[in-house]
């Protein structure tokens, strides 16, 4: 911005209305806070459950208002109607498993490294599949293994190679949750458990699948909230960041010396 100052591309008046909402932006019933982009890397995620469509909509043009990328989670069909009846964003879309909004208006370096993203039963793909779109809008390559689960664990082996390469591993699953267990101790990288509301009534929503994945005897791994597949690809995603950031550090390093 200050650039654009500088070259005559913006004048100084249109700079400080600018500045003015660079914290955040007060809409009276919600304060985006477009700080985020510059302290986490990526912008503010808008979490629709509770909100009403006119709002979503409103947060929506605000944060697309900044050139970044926009995602809006757990968003249901009828918001992305009303979203795409607007005509300001041609290039959003609605991922209908993952019931989220995607507008992608930067692109993204993409990550050396891959995400896998793996799945104990086709159930468990909605969870799975928000991570997945999570991931990849904050520059993440991922990869999806589904329907690995213990009930048929011969299936998982075939993927050991790809999944030992990785930084990070997200495991998904509901029922019993065994699977997070079985694959951080096969593995020498975090393992991000997310428990889903898959299961039968002792499931409890989800409670039981969460309970194995704190009790894990395997050491590694770490559960988030139940069917919380948005913070799982979130902490992923700043792992692998961190990892890859090191690693050009280091090679930079030893060039110079």
């Amino acid at each position: 911005m200050l650039e654009q100052v500088k070259n005559d591309e913006l004048s100084i008046d249109q700079a400080v209305e600018k500045l003015r909402h660079l914290p955040f932006e007060d809409l009276g019933f919600a304060c985006v806070d477009h700080h985020r982009q510059i302290r986490r890397g990526f912008p503010e995620v808008i979490y629709c459950p509770g909100k009403t469509t006119e709002h979503i909509i409103q947060i929506f043009e605000s944060l697309a208002a900044k050139g970044n990328n926009v995602l809006a989670t757990r968003a249901k069909p009828d918001v992305f109607e009303a979203l795409a009846k607007t005509d300001k964003f041609p290039k959003a879309r609605y991922d209908k498993l993952a019931r989220a909004i995607i507008l992608e208006q930067k692109e993204q370096p993409a990550s050396e490294s891959v995400l896998p993203i793996v799945t104990a039963g086709t159930a468990d793909l909605p969870v799975a599949t928000e991570a997945k779109v999570t991931a990849e809008i904050m520059g993440q390559r991922t990869e999806l293994i589904c329907d690995v689960g213990v009930a048929g664990l011969h299936r998982l082996f075939k993927h050991l190679p790809k999944l030992q390469q990785a930084n990070v591993v997200i495991v998904v699953a509901g029922m019993e949750g065994a699977l997070a267990s079985v694959v951080g101790g096969l593995m020498s990288c975090p393992v991000i458990a997310v428990p889903t509301s898959v299961g039968y009534g002792s499931a409890f929503e989800g409670l039981s699948a969460l309970l194995t994945m704190l009790n894990s005897c395997a050491s590694g791994v770490t559960a988030v909230n139940i069917d919380n597949g948005f913070s799982a690809a979130v902490t992923a995603t700043l792992i692998n960041k961190k990892i890859e950031q090191s690693t050009v550090i280091s090679s930079e390093a030893e060039k110079s010396i």
